[in-house]
């Protein structure tokens, strides 16, 4: 699925954990944290990194050693969503070549936006923080559809949000179930080969129409594009 050279995109929509933003150094500083209060040694900070992709509950359960049949584990959970919170926005960092991206689409007019995952109450705030310029014109979250992605509705729901038609916007994640939901939305998908990839997958193998190794790499790839 390719737009012709004189086209450009109606919208570009980014996953945000792993694609947009490097959120990883925050989580590392809680689980270390953690770690270090019950008195257990430090993990490989790449160990932790190739975790974050599956959220909160494999976080702790890295963390502390324990299953979500742990007595325990909710209060864990709960302890471990508070201390990130608190953490949110003070180490993460948008993937270079990324603003640049964005501060283009501004130029060319065109809409950008997040479909996430990540629960509103932590991905507003953090992109609050981050400041993008222009700001992104929507943010998806669980909150606002009733079946998260690898469903599309998250980025159907962009869609329309950013006025574009799915076949001319560009979904990017970092994941498979990324992948998997631009595809059934009908958008140009691209994998971030450079995020939150566990060991042993290959995006290759995800079925997106582009791949970058780099976020510069997938700045250049966009900006060709639009």
């Amino acid at each position: 699925m390719t737009l012709s050279a004189e086209a450009s995109l109606d919208a570009v929509i980014f996953d945000l954990d792993g694609t947009l933003v490097d959120t990883a150094p925050e989580f590392i500083s809680v689980i270390q944290g953690l770690r270090k209060r019950h008195e257990l040694p430090l993990l490989r900070e790449e160990t932790i990194r190739q975790t974050v992709t599956n959220g909160a509950a494999a976080l702790v359960s890295l963390a502390l050693g324990i299953t979500n049949e742990n007595s325990e584990f909710e209060h864990h959970r709960e302890q471990f969503l508070l201390e990130y919170e608190r953490a949110l926005g003070k180490e993460a960092v948008v993937y270079p070549g990324l603003r640049e991206l964005i501060n283009r689409l501004g130029e060319k007019q065109i809409p950008w936006g997040v479909a996430t995952n990540k629960f509103r109450r932590y991905a507003e705030p953090l992109m609050t923080a981050l400041n993008f310029s222009p700001a992104a014109q929507c943010l998806i979250t669980p909150t606002e559809v009733t079946h998260p992605k690898p469903d599309p509705e998250s980025v159907l729901l962009s869609c329309e949000n950013l006025g574009g038609h799915p076949s001319r916007c560009v979904y990017v994640g970092d994941h498979k179930r990324d992948i998997e939901a631009g595809n059934a939305a009908g958008c140009q998908t691209i994998a971030a080969a450079y995020g939150y990839v566990e060991p042993g997958v290959d995006p290759r193998d995800w079925q997106a129409d582009y791949l970058a190794e780099s976020s510069e790499e997938l700045s250049q790839l966009l900006m060709r594009m639009i």
